[in-house]
């Protein structure tokens, strides 16, 4: 790899470290705006800045570093008790987290920052901090020293020495020097005991140390969060010049020991690796060819009296299911990032629209696909903006109703089965039905007469163009976000439920599949079809004989341990025309609505399942949620227990695919 792809390998490592920084410090910056006196959060926004501008310095991100360099000053204030905290700051701070962003992103051919904004934000952030108020150009800003405090300094004895691979690493040990020397006066010695002969020699090593005294009235972790990014792969001492002894004897000591270790006690060994995401994809992608495969040869030693093809077999099945699972599990993220994100959209739309309102979050931990984390953050955006805007009252109208002048957001995951269900409350106003019904009839969305239950009312919002709003806001008004919902949890083949009381509040629940890739699913076959029902859902099997039906009375009813079951006939659901078994069987699957059966001819076994899409042609078959491939190359789909069930719900009610129920049609249910 030539030194220019090197050096860019190591820019995109440190902007994708920096988007992540940014979230966090997005995040400690709305906590501390309800917790103003909390130094950890301070401390936390102070580290954040300060790594960003280290690591932007470190790589050639200058201007980055330069701009970040004011506000992690200012923070420094803060930190030592010189400077308040107060919304003004706050809101500094994000816009000029929004900046640092666009910085981050220009270097690799993204939009350029504008500097008016960026000096506009540094000259209030100096002047509520009392710093530098001329100052020099935020571009020269990095080599300024910080304004002379009052605080006693103090002598620090500091020996740092290089890994041997910490240039390779991207690293300059002369801008560590440089920072350094931001903190106070420094004189630094070097020594070039360790440098090899020219023939020996390694131009990407570093072996000159250095022994530096440094002037500061910083405090020891100060001067080694200077270190923060090397000191993993470096021999670092430092000490105050009160104990030169033990620091003399302490370097005597380290000097016999290997390059990487380290006066204090930290592990040096790498606990997580950083891949790019596509390459994640493809390795997933690559596993599921291997199930697919592995299906074809159980198939293949199945129909062959050979046991040793069928040992070979058996073990490359249990190789596969480990690669798939573990392929599977490192997907898996939990979406408390996803969730952080959005308390900036709330601070900000709160301030905006003179509300109120603080957002909570439970079971941020829950894990799902990193694919399906990816695709709900608008989702979920037009949500709770929904929220903010039609269903929060202004402080002074919510105290008129009895509530707390303070909203409630509420965002909440938790599994359920093989699905996740995401969840987004207010404690707002609610849905009005009626108004929703009207506003459906007046833009020709349903018949005048049409008898709409609850649900099917509440549905209506997410029909394209639909809205209540009177006027059109730059929030909302325009009909466009809630399809948006709606049409991206179809592509993750989700649902959604609208639970609402007028004056109570509204929970819009989300639910999700943890996977879009594979899945433990359970093979089925009704006459030649066959299907796949996730593993996940399914309970049990019971037989269902021809006694069954005629004790039920024609109505599709099992009795489970005194418990009536409904159920549905695959072979009539899906127009099978062919004769079923003597003894069918009814495999019990957990749905929202409760336990449901699925009447299949038989039961062939376990199957790991490579979720394949069915394409835009098929795009509106709600109750399949994809296809698979079997190990004989036939094709079976997939299932959704959910949406089948809630199919035969609905036409117990309104007949057959919605339409009113007329004679001769026989019951779902």
């Amino acid at each position: 790899m030539s030194i220019v792809e090197n050096a860019e390998q190591f820019k995109q490592s440190f902007r994708e470290e920096a988007r992540e920084i940014l979230v966090d410090l997005e995040a400690a910056l709305l906590e501390l705006n309800e917790n103003r006196a909390d130094p950890e959060l301070v401390g936390r926004i102070f580290r954040g800045l300060h790594t960003i501008k280290g690591s932007g310095a470190m790589f050639g991100f200058d201007r980055l570093a330069a701009f970040t360099h004011q506000l992690e000053t200012a923070f420094d204030e803060v930190r030592n008790g010189r400077l308040a905290v107060g919304a003004e700051l706050i809101d500094l701070t994000l816009s000029a987290l929004d900046q640092i962003r666009v910085l981050v992103e220009e270097d690799a051919g993204g939009a350029p920052a504008d500097p008016e904004a960026c000096a506009k934000i540094l000259a209030r952030v100096q002047q509520l901090a009392g710093i530098l108020t001329p100052g020099p150009a935020p571009e020269k800003a990095l080599s300024t020293p910080p304004a002379a405090c009052a605080e006693p300094t103090r002598e620090w004895h500091i020996r740092f020495a290089p890994g041997p691979d910490m240039m390779r690493n991207g690293a300059n040990p002369f801008l560590l020097l440089r920072e350094l020397r931001q903190l106070g006066g420094l004189s630094v010695r070097a020594s070039m005991a360790a440098v090899p002969p020219l023939a020996e020699l390694d131009p990407e090593r570093c072996y000159v140390t250095w022994d530096m005294v440094l002037v500061t009235a910083t405090g020891a972790d100060a001067i080694r969060d200077v270190f923060i990014f090397v000191e993993d792969g470096c021999d670092l001492t430092i000490a105050a010049a009160s104990a030169a002894d033990s620091t003399a004897r302490a370097l005597d000591e380290q000097r016999a020991q290997p390059v990487g270790r380290r006066s204090y006690d930290k592990p040096d060994n790498v606990s997580s690796l950083r891949v790019p995401a596509a390459k994640l994809d493809q390795f997933v992608d690559l596993v599921g060819e291997l199930v697919t495969v592995q299906a074809r040869l159980s198939e293949l030693a199945s129909q062959r009296d050979d046991a040793e093809i069928a040992a070979v077999s058996e073990e490359i099945e249990r190789l596969t299911s480990a690669l798939r699972e573990n392929s599977m599990n490192i997907r898996m993220l939990p979406i408390r990032a996803t969730f952080e994100k959005f308390r900036r959209l709330v601070h900000d739309l709160a301030r905006d629209l003179g509300k109120d309102i603080e957002l909570t979050m439970e079971g941020a931990d829950t894990e799902l696909d990193k694919t399906v984390i990816d695709q709900l953050g608008d989702p979920l955006m037009h949500l709770i903006r929904n929220s903010i805007d039609h269903g929060i009252s202004a402080p002074a109208v919510r105290a008129s109703y009895g509530k707390r002048p303070t909203a409630s957001i509420h965002l909440s995951a938790r599994h359920s089965g093989a699905s996740v269900l995401i969840s987004v409350s207010d404690d707002g106003n609610g849905i009005d039905a009626e108004a929703v019904r009207s506003s459906a009839i007046e833009k020709g969305l349903v018949a005048a007469d049409a008898q709409l239950t609850e649900a099917e009312t509440f549905a209506l919002i997410f029909q394209p163009g639909f809205s209540t709003a009177k006027t059109v806001t730059d929030v909302s008004g325009r009909g466009v976000g809630m399809d948006v919902v709606r049409q991206r949890v179809d592509s993750l083949r989700g649902t959604i439920e609208v639970v609402s009381k007028p004056g109570v509040g509204t929970t819009v629940t989300l639910r999700l599949p943890l996977t879009l890739a594979i899945i433990d699913g359970l093979l089925v076959g009704v006459g030649s079809a066959c299907f796949v029902l996730p593993l996940a859902n399914t309970l049990e099997c019971i037989e269902l004989t021809r006694a069954d039906i005629e004790r039920a009375n024609g109505k599709h009813l099992a009795n489970v341990r005194e418990e009536l079951v409904p159920y549905i006939r695959l072979r009539e659901h899906f127009n099978i025309r062919t004769e079923p078994p003597a003894i069918e069987q009814i495999m019990i699957v957990e749905t929202e609505e409760g336990r449901f059966g699925f009447v299949v001819d038989q039961v062939l076994g376990n199957c790991q399942t490579v979720i394949k899409n069915l394409g835009r042609f098929y795009r509106h078959v709600q109750v399949v949620s994809g296809a698979t491939i079997l190990g004989n190359g036939t094709v079976a789909l997939i299932l959704d227990p959910e949406r089948l069930a809630k199919e035969a719900m609905r036409s117990a009610i309104h007949g057959p695919r919605g339409r009113p129920p007329r004679a001769g049609d026989r019951p779902a249910i």
